[in-house]
């Protein structure tokens, strides 16, 4: 590590509470690997298994949930971290290698934050708490990991303290900082969701700023490579398996998807805004509409029917002049058409083999598609990004997803209930002046000293609930609980 141009200086190393990294006599350990056992062992960390990633997993066991999604996005992380140890970042960077243990400890921790019942559980708390600094997932990641989660932590003339959250290294912290900018502590109502850090972790991020980054210009954003890696393999991860547990839900096949693009002027435009502004932020020469077709056809390779082109190229997504023919595969008559269409999508419907093809072979690709940008004066905050045709491809069928699953009328009803319970169990907390939480979480509540500070207890707590509890906390509170005794 000491060698390590990505990792130079011991403060990046140290801790909040003031101790070390690592201790000499932690032989073979390095202060990496000891913040990813601290996060594995968390109790923040378990939940995970009890919140929902797409579709409820009390309706099909095997459905992914915010762990396993987790555990999926560290291993790509992973993959695109060894790969550019292996091809062009010893070049790059001196033969320097970037920490696989960090890349996985912010691949597994990327997702603590995120409340019950997905983003509506997310947009509830945040219209809650829009006077009293916001609520977001990332921000809300951040805070767990240094102030909800409770360590004993033991410091050189100091009594042990339970107030440095799991006590992570600095620059394990940056690498779970994906939006290096503040909340603002007031919103109007129409502001939407506003990524960020919370005002209570504004000295935190400053002291990592200037630990991990030190020089670094007020003005520019700090995120780390770990971090850039760990985002791109969520967004991996999510155009792929999201994708194949809608698959097997039997949401969307291929041809509803490339039937949607065509038929749904409203979806297509949204979809191409979306991957726009992405490919945009990467430099990225904007989608022309007849790609969208393309990347259906390419992910599943498959062939689609002439008259779905014929139906995107008289939209008003045509295709730029003189751009050449899309590069897909066509079926010329009517009726063998559809069979081979219904065939197409029977094999990524009802053939379990054939999805875990697509999604094996998909990932693969992705993987091997991540390029290194490299920045000369911080190498530690150097980019990774996909090639574009890999980025078209997984902002189309992420965004698709998005528009066509978790909007459908099905989800939303259930992710409606999931925002009313929360902001019932919210609200009703609060106005027992904390009575009733839980014992420890009482403990807390006792030594705050303002209504803000109070709010955002609270918030912590419910925030911190899987699927299940909040539901039977609710029961509990305002429903028909099915016991007293039980234990919360």
């Amino acid at each position: 590590m000491k060698n390590n141009p990505l990792y130079v200086g011991t403060e990046q190393l140290a801790r909040p509470s003031g101790n070390d990294g690592s201790r000499p006599a932690e032989i073979g350990r390095d202060a990496f690997r000891k913040d990813y056992a601290r996060l594995l062992h968390a109790p923040s960390f378990r939940r995970l298994q009890g919140k929902t990633q797409l579709f409820p997993g009390a309706e099909d066991d095997f459905f992914r949930n915010r762990l396993t999604h987790s555990l999926e996005v560290a291993q790509i992380a992973h993959g695109i971290a060894s790969r550019l140890n292996a091809t062009a970042k010893p070049a790059a960077f001196q033969d320097a290698y970037v920490n696989t243990h960090l890349v996985e400890f912010a691949a597994l921790a990327h997702d603590l934050g995120h409340p019950p019942f997905g983003h509506n559980g997310e947009a509830a708390l945040d219209e809650l708490m829009r006077d009293s600094g916001g609520f977001e997932g990332n921000a809300q990641t951040l805070r767990i990991l240094t102030a909800v989660e409770r360590k004993l932590i033991h410091c050189t003339g100091k009594p042990p303290s339970s107030s440095y959250g799991l006590d992570l290294t600095y620059r394990s912290l940056a690498a779970v900082l994906k939006y290096d900018r503040p909340i603002p502590k007031k919103r109007k109502k129409r502001d939407g969701l506003a990524k960020g850090y919370y005002g209570t972790e504004a000295d935190l991020v400053a002291a990592i700023r200037r630990k991990v980054a030190p020089g670094l210009p007020d003005d520019r954003p700090l995120k780390t490579i770990e971090c850039d890696i760990m985002d791109i393999a969520d967004d991996i991860a999510y155009s792929t398996y999201d994708l194949e547990d809608s698959l097997h839900a039997g949401f969307v096949s291929p041809m509803s998807l490339a039937h949607a693009l065509v038929s749904d002027a409203s979806l297509r435009t949204a979809v191409v805004e979306k991957t726009n502004k992405a490919l945009l932020e990467d430099q990225y020469e904007e989608v022309d509409g007849r790609e969208l077709l393309e990347v259906i056809a390419d992910v599943f390779d498959i062939s689609l029917p002439p008259t779905f082109v014929g139906l995107l190229k008289s939209s008003f997504l045509a295709g730029k002049k003189g751009r050449k023919e899309p590069a897909v595969h066509f079926v010329d008559d009517v009726v063998p058409a559809k069979v081979e269409s219904w065939l197409q999508d029977q094999k990524f419907t009802s053939d379990p083999l054939g999805r875990t093809q697509l999604t094996a072979e998909r990932v693969g690709r992705l993987i091997s598609s991540v390029d290194l940008v490299l920045d000369e004066e911080f190498p530690q905050l150097s980019r990774v990004k996909l090639t574009r045709q890999a980025k078209l491809q997984v902002e189309v069928l992420k965004h698709l997803n998005y528009e066509l699953v978790i909007r459908s009328p099905r989800l939303a009803i259930v992710e409606h209930r999931g925002r009313d319970l929360v902001s019932k169990i919210f609200t009703t907390v609060c106005d027992s002046d904390g009575a009733l939480l839980p014992t420890d979480w009482q403990t807390r509540y006792a030594v705050t000293s303002s209504d803000l500070e109070r709010r955002r207890m609270v918030c912590d707590f419910v925030a911190g609930m899987t699927d299940r509890y909040a539901a039977e906390f609710h029961a509990r509170l305002l429903g028909n609980g099915a016991t007293i005794f039980k234990p919360f």
